[in-house]
């Protein structure tokens, strides 16, 4: 079972929960981080499912209080609060990677940060801006959301943006834009572009958007996002790859 950790962050109080394997510590850790949707179900089968290859996973709470919001009326304020102070919400995503690295269970020096559509939006504003962490997934997220400025990210972490060809948040203009800043900043990184696919195709509730120009689901395109994304944790922990192949 997932063990709550409360934190807070400017007087919000902070829900996240953290997946181990009981009587570990001081383990290699994913800390999560969710789409607009909140820890909602999908995002804890999502830790669940990376707690099961060896993992502690952190899921971090963004909005406070575990809110899950469930329409589009209340995600747009949240995502436009966060965005137009983005200093404050910098300051949240380092929150969170301060709470998963104070638990026992967590080798603070090896934390890498995995995020989907909002969430990979806040993993890769995380480490332009200076970030900690070992490594950064970005799976669908809103390239559209970023910053240019990456004269301040730390140059010894992997990237890896898995993206969707049809995404209207990830054009090809703000892909070459973010992989220029990238490649200007001296990091390693890797795009994989998967065709016929748009946003969040990662995610089964997507075939019933009422936005199916915008966002679809697309299993195949998810499958390779997960192989893609399990390779860059094999070669970043190979000690975590070594166990799950004993």
């Amino acid at each position: 079972m997932p063990r709550d950790v409360q934190y807070a962050h400017d007087g919000t109080r902070m829900r996240g929960l953290l997946f181990s394997t009981p009587g570990v510590s001081g383990s290699p850790t994913i800390v999560l981080v969710h789409d607009a949707f909140g820890l909602n179900g999908h995002t804890l089968e999502t830790a669940e499912r990376y707690a099961a290859l060896g993992f502690t996973v952190f899921a971090a709470d963004v909005w406070g209080d575990r809110l899950t919001p469930q329409a589009e009326s209340e995600i747009g304020p949240l995502i436009g609060g966060m965005v137009g102070d983005r200093a404050r919400w910098i300051s949240r995503i380092a929150a969170a990677h301060e709470a998963a690295a104070a638990q026992p269970e967590v080798d603070a020096s090896a934390l890498v940060t995995i995020g989907y559509c909002f969430g990979g939006s806040s993993a890769l504003e995380y480490l332009r801006t200076g970030g900690r962490t070992r490594g950064v997934v970005s799976i669908h997220g809103g390239l559209d959301l970023l910053a240019p400025d990456w004269s301040g990210a730390r140059t010894d972490a992997r990237v890896l943006v898995c993206t969707g060809a049809d995404d209207p948040m990830a054009t090809r203009e703000q892909r070459a834009a973010l992989e220029t800043a990238m490649t200007g900043a001296g990091l390693d990184w890797e795009t994989d572009l998967y065709s016929d696919t748009k946003h969040a195709f990662t995610n089964p509730s997507s075939s019933h958007s009422p936005m199916p120009h915008v966002v679809a689901y697309n299993p195949r395109s998810a499958a390779r996002a997960w192989e893609s994304t399990t390779r860059l944790l094999g070669e970043l922990f190979p000690e975590i790859k070594e166990k799950n192949h004993a």
